[in-house]
């Protein structure tokens, strides 16, 4: 089988030092071993609690944070032992969205700066004409209007519109693979539902695909696809979505589900969900310094 543009996580493990623990170190991935596979694109839903690795991951995949052991391999190479022209390649075709809509920007500049920099850094345009075409395009295909978000600074613009520049930047780009870490955590439901529906639609028309980082199992649910089950940095369960939210396996997973509110205001929860040591992670209130084993 090709290796030619597949994401490969083998053992990936990431460790912390950290003082105040029992070992001196915090495990934030304990084993990850995957693949994203860019022919036939597909949604891969990683889904778990707050601190059960998710961002973590995201941070090795895109060679933010080198883990501790395992390796993570592009077209069959460690991207952490790439050449200049194979890491430009490894960036254009993995591209991130993150959590937080705000803090991507910097507020010192008009949001005009990240797409152009992309055109000027991926060489996507040989004229200003061109490339000015371009990013307008790409806006209208996020549902924006180029007339009322360029020329702007971040602050001047809602949340749904910066995240949804960032999905522009994306869809200039025509990547393989979209790491979305939290996307749309901060975002209402009116847009979070457009911009799960431009994630579905990058996959059908443009051949992307997405990485997609949550806690929420309904969007996991509406974008579909596959999911795997992650707890304290482990992968616990896998499969499609469906098969895994109507007949989960482990007990970590049915814990997840039994802890999704009825959309009815007036049903009550009749049983006391209680957390299986053994399955869920410990709370993390307890404050540590940690810095990273390499």
């Amino acid at each position: 089988m090709t290796t030619d543009k597949v994401i490969e996580l083998r053992g990936v493990q990431q460790r912390f030092h950290a003082r105040g623990t029992p070992d001196g170190y915090l495990t934030a991935v304990a084993d990850a071993s995957f693949r994203l596979d860019a022919h036939p694109p597909q949604v891969v839903s990683l889904v778990g609690q707050s601190g059960s690795g998710k961002s973590t991951i995201a941070r090795n995949i895109l060679g933010l944070q080198r883990p501790t052991d395992g390796t993570i391999t592009y077209g069959g190479k460690d991207i952490f032992k790439l050449s200049r022209s194979e890491y430009d390649d490894y960036r254009r075709n993995v591209q991130p969205v993150f959590q937080d809509p705000y803090s991507i920007f910097n507020p010192f500049y008009r949001v005009d700066r990240v797409l152009w920099k992309a055109v000027k850094k991926f060489s996507l345009a040989t004229t200003r004409e061109a490339g000015l075409a371009l990013i307008e395009e790409s806006l209208r295909a996020v549902s924006l209007d180029p007339d009322r978000v360029l020329g702007r600074y971040p602050h001047q613009l809602s949340g749904g519109q910066r995240q949804r520049i960032m999905l522009a930047r994306i869809h200039m780009l025509r990547p393989a693979f979209v790491i979305a870490d939290e996307p749309v955590s901060m975002l209402d439901a009116q847009i979070r539902k457009m911009f799960l529906d431009i994630l579905l639609d990058f996959q059908r028309a443009h051949g992307m695909t997405t990485l997609f980082i949550t806690h929420d199992l309904s969007t996991v649910y509406y974008l579909g696809g596959q999911v795997m089950v992650i707890n304290k940095g482990e992968i616990v369960e896998r499969g499609p979505v469906t098969e895994v939210m109507h007949t989960p396996t482990h007990p970590y997973t049915r814990l997840l589900l039994d802890s999704i509110p009825q959309p009815d205001p007036d049903a009550r929860w009749t049983t006391r969900i209680t957390v299986d040591e053994s399955t869920a992670t410990p709370p993390t209130d307890t404050a540590t310094e940690a810095t990273p084993i390499i």
